[in-house]
């Protein structure tokens, strides 16, 4: 059952991105939210994983990932500079992340990833997720901690209206 949410979430951000959608600006109710990012945040932990797109050249890429936290005011990810996915956010940085919760709600953001290269906002990353001291530490090279700004999520259901926070 998680195998197959995992792939709708893909199927539905790839379409979103293939099709050049604009339902962001469109559908539902939109607001501005001071606890949008809380409530962002939350739902992509409860999550687990969820899915990141990027742009490179004209295909849209679709990866899990896993790392989500709020720093300094900022909603934060987190990645490897020697990867194909930094690479597409260096060149292109608008993103679309869909999480699925397994239970018929989901979110679909979309932002722009921002690269703070400051050692603090690493070593925060990596205290949230120490496992990831395997691969990375604050002070290499490789490791790679980015801001979402501009963001606009929205929260759907299979049987409800869907909603939109914006911050």
């Amino acid at each position: 059952m998680k195998a197959a949410s995992m792939v709708l979430a893909v199927l539905m951000l790839t379409a979103f991105i293939a099709t050049g959608s604009d339902a962001f600006a469109t559908e539902g109710k939109s607001q501005k939210s001071e606890v949008g990012m809380q409530e962002v945040h939350d739902f992509m932990k409860s999550c687990g994983h969820y899915f990141l797109a990027t742009v490179d050249g004209n295909q849209p890429r679709v990866r899990p990932f896993g790392t989500v936290a709020i720093y300094d005011g900022k909603l934060y990810i987190q990645t490897g500079k020697k990867k194909d996915v930094s690479k597409q956010m260096a060149r292109n940085p608008k993103i679309e992340i869909c999480a699925y919760d397994g239970k018929g709600k989901w979110v679909r953001i979309q932002a722009v990833a921002v690269n703070d290269d400051r050692r603090e906002a690493k070593q925060f990353m990596l205290d949230s997720y120490p496992e990831l001291k395997k691969m990375y530490s604050a002070d290499d090279s490789n490791s790679q901690v980015l801001f979402l700004k501009d963001i606009k999520a929205r929260f759907h259901t299979f049987t409800g209206e869907s909603r939109t926070v914006e911050f």
